[in-house]
């Protein structure tokens, strides 16, 4: 397995930043020539990045035959667009080694739980515009290699309406006065970073899980993002749990609090379910004739 840390950084970023590889070996003697890959970004409120909703997220997706990777983005005090510049530029390398990895260069996914959530998906809605792509070094006529192939959004946040997470706005923007003047104006960052208005038809493919009773980020936030998907007609499978807590990540005991918080056994089943959610969209290549074969 290819583990390594690769720095990634942009114009405001933290020393700290990187992208993690976990890639698969490659074997003559197995018949995979490429495979997807998870690109993760765990949460943290643009506070941190959580190390529960990391590496124990990629073993997962390594077990069902894929590649992943864990970007440990820029936080607070850096500020928006550096951890969006910094996932561009982490999607712009995977791609390009895409070859040398044995990676599938049309089924790079990412994946985000909470605050992750809305960098993910603030990929998967402005990969077009030109600052991405000044950032990660590609001409605006290659932007397309930033669009993730998929997005997977765990209890995302995703609003800054009424609906939203403050405190992820507030590191990421910094400044909170004059808030409500800035949600009436639609042209202020902080409106244009409310993504359930920004999605269109070149938006990805989305699955999504939250649990209605999350009392940090409103189960609203996915609601109006899958409202917004389904008007744009863009493919979509939601989940909505009755029960649990916030920044769950696998909800089971690898990922359990040291307080013994995060274990919800009904939403465990959001990993078969986006498994096979994958398995309908991706598959991994083999090397017969050039054709594919499901994992």
């Amino acid at each position: 397995m290819l583990n390594q840390i690769i720095p990634i950084q942009a114009e405001g970023s933290l020393p700290e930043t990187g992208l993690i590889t976990y890639i698969q070996d490659h074997y003559e003697e197995i018949n995979i020539d490429k495979r997807p890959l998870v690109l993760i970004c765990p949460g943290g409120a643009y506070a941190y990045t959580s190390v529960r909703e990391g590496e124990a997220l990629a073993m997962q997706f390594l077990a069902m035959g894929y590649h992943a990777a864990v970007l440990k983005y820029s936080c607070a005090p850096a500020r928006y667009p550096v951890a969006l510049t910094e996932l561009a530029t982490a999607i712009a390398l995977i791609r390009q080694h895409a070859l040398e990895w044995h990676v599938d260069p049309e089924a790079v996914i990412v994946l985000g739980c909470s605050a992750g959530g809305h960098l993910a998906a603030s990929l998967g809605v402005l990969w077009k515009e030109d600052f991405p792509a000044k950032a990660a070094g590609i001409g605006r006529e290659n932007r397309s290699l930033l669009r993730p192939d998929g997005m997977i959004l765990c209890y995302p946040v995703i609003t800054s309406g009424e609906f939203a997470h403050r405190g992820s706005f507030e590191n990421l923007l910094g400044e909170t006065e004059g808030e409500k003047e800035r949600l009436k104006d639609k042209d202020s960052l902080l409106c244009k970073l409310s993504l359930e208005n920004r999605v269109t038809s070149e938006t990805p493919p989305t699955f999504i899980w939250h649990t209605f009773t999350d009392g940090s980020v409103p189960v609203e936030n996915s609601l109006l993002f899958v409202s917004a998907l389904r008007r744009a007609g863009v493919p979509t499978e939601f989940h909505m749990y009755p029960e649990g807590g916030h920044g769950l990540g696998l909800a089971n005991r690898l990922t359990e609090t040291r307080d013994g918080r995060a274990i919800q056994e009904e939403c465990t089943s959001w990993i078969p379910l986006v498994h096979t959610w994958l398995e309908s969209r991706y598959v991994v290549q083999d090397k017969k004739d050039g054709s594919d074969s499901e994992s």
